[in-house]
């Protein structure tokens, strides 16, 4: 029997989370009429919504910086890392019929996932983005590669943590019901509405710890280049993202056993 090569295969995987990624529109926007446009909607309406809130409601600016683009630089990323995680909850017991196939892994069902909630965001974003700065509330970013980079750091991350939630969902129900009060808790420290340089330098090593933070802060350090006096470190954000991804995998590999299959 012939085996495939590794791009025969590689091609295969693609095609399989494609798939996916059709299936989870369809179940989740219909198959009629533009219901699919909600994958952009959903988070354009939050993050356009509390822009606009935060931009009517709080000074123009805060510690210098413009308060439209501390929203804007900020909210996005939280939307992406926020909807990554609830869609990864008990999604192997949602989609449990399609493991019969040989083809369909876990890892190929988050990877669907995740790249729907980031793709939707990230249009979102764009969107919200370009109305900021078309009306004068934002200026064009100081350091556009940095933004950039921030930004994949922070996929790599939303991906991570739908790796792991995904899997621990599955293994305990009472993760299950954690994961809203974790939600919330954890806000302080996603950096979305405050920056490291803001908390007095004692403290500031406790909140690094945060990946999402420090991406958060290279996005900012772009959009605002030196006069948002961003801290980050890169190396430390690499190595955090390449451990939170084998913890992920780890964990998707050895999830089959805890999903029930009707």
């Amino acid at each position: 029997m012939k085996k495939n090569t590794l791009l025969q295969d590689f091609m295969l995987q693609f095609r399989v989370i494609h798939a996916l990624i059709i299936r989870e529109i369809h179940t989740r926007y219909g198959r009629e009429d533009l219901g699919f446009l909600w994958v952009l909607g959903e988070p354009l309406i939050f993050c356009a919504g509390v822009t606009i809130l935060w931009t009517a409601i709080r000074p123009s600016h805060e510690h210098g910086l413009p308060m439209t683009a501390m929203v804007v630089t900020g909210y996005i990323p939280l939307t992406m890392w926020r909807h990554c995680m609830a869609r990864s909850v008990k999604a192997f017991e949602a989609n449990g019929s399609l493991l019969f196939h040989r083809q369909v892994t876990p890892l190929d069902i988050i990877i669907a996932r995740s790249f729907l909630e980031i793709i939707g965001t990230m249009m979102a974003g764009v969107l919200v983005f370009a109305a900021a700065v078309s009306t004068g509330y934002m200026e064009l970013p100081e350091e556009p590669s940095l933004l950039w980079l921030g930004l994949l750091f922070h996929m790599l991350f939303s991906f991570n943590t739908a790796l792991i939630f995904a899997a621990l969902t599955e293994m305990s129900e009472l993760l299950e019901k954690f994961l809203g009060v974790f939600g919330y808790l954890s806000l302080p420290f996603t950096g979305a509405f405050i920056m490291v340089d803001w908390f007095p330098p004692q403290y500031r090593w406790a909140i690094m710890w945060s990946p999402s933070q420090e991406s958060i802060e290279m996005i900012r350090a772009g959009q605002f280049g030196l006069n948002s006096h961003a801290h980050y470190d890169i190396f430390y954000t690499c190595w955090i993202n390449v451990i939170l991804l084998i913890i992920g995998l780890y964990l998707t590999l050895r999830v089959r056993r805890y999903i029930f299959l009707n």
